[in-house]
């Protein structure tokens, strides 16, 4: 039997882990463009396309991850309402900063990668570049 409380519960969770979503997305692809224009080589379409079809991933990645955890057994008091949804939103804000880290960590690795490339490039045309 469904409470008035899983109802409220279920319009405060989404609209929370879809702004969250939303903010964390932002400043994580905003930031990013720096890397994806190093690992790109200054090349500025390319560049933002790929963040942007990267932006699109990370949305349907997690708001599809936070309907699919949008479960919320039956709740009976307004002290349970507030437990269980600081505990859901809690856990999707935990998914949500080690999905951010993993990104994190693809595009550092990228841009190692693209260092490495452009370093043997160099190296192959018997010319050194300052690598700071």
């Amino acid at each position: 039997m469904n409470t008035p409380f899983n109802l409220i519960a279920y319009i405060v969770y989404l609209p929370v882990a879809i702004v969250m979503t939303i903010a964390v997305a932002n400043q994580l692809f905003k930031n990013g463009r720096i890397f994806m224009l190093d690992i790109f080589h200054q090349k500025e379409d390319i560049a933002y396309a790929t963040n942007a079809l990267f932006k699109m991933g990370f949305y349907l990645l997690n708001i599809g991850f936070a309907l699919l955890i949008i479960r919320i057994y039956t709740i009976m008091s307004a002290e349970e309402l507030i437990v269980r949804l600081s505990t859901k939103i809690g856990g999707f804000a935990i998914y949500l900063g080690i999905i951010m880290m993993l990104n994190l960590l693809l595009f550092m690795r990228g841009r190692k990668q693209a260092r490495r490339a452009q370093r043997n490039i160099a190296i192959q045309n018997n010319r050194s570049i300052d690598f700071e």
